[in-house]
C-alpha cells in the first residue's frame, strides 16, 4: 500500500515541534575528505601488511624477473605516507575546524563526560533512541581517541621507524629510529606493528555496525552525513557539541 504523505502546515511545525527534523552543517569538507582517505590507506596498509607478514604469491619463473614482494612494500609504504598526511591533516583541522571536529574529545576528569559515557551506552543496551549529538558523544569519541589517535600513532611511529632502517643514515632514521632501541629490538617492534594492526579491522566492524545502528535507529542521516556534511536533529537532541564547555 502506498503511503499517504500529509502536506507540509507550518502551523503544525510550531505546534509540535518535537515530531520534525531539521537539518544541520555538521562535517566540514576536510574532516569528510581526511575519512575517506584514511579509511582508504588502513584498508592498503592492513591488506598488504599481511601479505608482507606472510606472503603467499610464488610466481613462476626465474625470482630476478620478478618483483612482487618489493611492489606490494611500495604500495604499503605510499599508502603509509598519505596515511601520515591524511593523520596530521585531520589533527589539525580538531582546532581550526567547528565544534562538531572537536566532539567527543575524552574529558575524563569532567563528571559530564562520565555522565554522557554511562548515558549513551545505557541508550545503546536499551535500543532507545535516548540523547543524541549531532557529533560525537563520549562513547563514540573514546573509540575514535584510542583505536584511531592512541594506536594511530603507535602505527605511524613504528612504521616509520621500520622503514627508517632502509636507510640508516637518512632523515628518517634520525627523527625515528630511536623507537627500535626503545622497543627492544627489530623484531619487537615488527610484532608490535602487526600485532596493533588488527585492532584496526575489529575497530572497523564496530564501526561500521554503529553507524548503521544510528542511522536507523536515530533517523538523523549518519550514513550519508560523511558524503553530505549535513545530519537531521529534532528537538531535545544535542545540536551544538561544545568542546569547551
Amino acid at each position: 500500500m502506498a503511503k499517504v504523505i500529509q502536506p507540509f502546515d507550518p502551523k503544525d511545525v510550531v505546534a509540535h515541534p518535537e515530531a520534525y527534523f531539521r537539518r544541520a552543517y555538521v562535517w566540514q569538507v576536510p574532516v569528510r575528505i581526511t575519512h575517506w582517505v584514511s579509511a582508504l590507506c588502513v584498508t592498503v596498509l592492513f591488506l598488504t601488511g599481511l601479505y608482507i607478514a606472510s606472503p603467499i604469491l610464488a610466481p613462476s619463473g626465474e625470482p630476478a624477473h620478478h618483483f612482487v614482494m618489493g611492489r606490494i612494500r611500495q604500495i604499503h609504504f605510499a599508502a603509509g605516507i598519505i596515511f601520515v598526511i591524511s593523520f596530521l591533516v585531520r589533527i589539525y583541522w580538531f582546532w581550526a575546524g567547528n565544534n562538531y571536529a572537536r566532539s567527543g574529545f575524552p574529558f575524563v576528569w569532567r563528571a559530564s563526560w562520565w555522565r554522557d559515557l554511562f548515558r549513551q551506552a545505557t541508550d545503546y543496551l536499551r535500543l532507545e533512541r535516548g540523547h543524541v549529538h549531532l557529533g560525537h558523544n563520549a562513547l563514540g569519541g573514546s573509540a575514535y581517541t584510542f583505536f584511531v589517535i592512541f594506536l594511530g600513532w603507535v602505527q605511524i611511529f613504528t612504521g616509520l621507524a621500520l622503514y627508517s632502517e632502509t636507510n640508516p643514515a637518512g632523515i628518517l632514521n634520525k627523527l625515528f629510529g630511536w623507537v627500535i632501541p626503545l622497543l627492544g629490538n627489530s623484531y619487537r617492534t615488527h610484532m608490535i606493528h602487526h600485532l596493533v594492526a588488527w585492532a584496526f579491522p575489529i575497530f572497523a566492524l564496530l564501526h561500521i555496525y554503529i553507524v548503521t545502528y544510528d542511522s536507523t535507529q536515530y533517523g538523523n542521516g549518519l550514513i550519508t552525513s560523511i558524503i553530505s556534511g549535513y545530519k537531521f536533529y529534532r528537538q531535545g537532541d544535542i545540536r551544538n557539541d561544545e568542546w569547551l564547555s
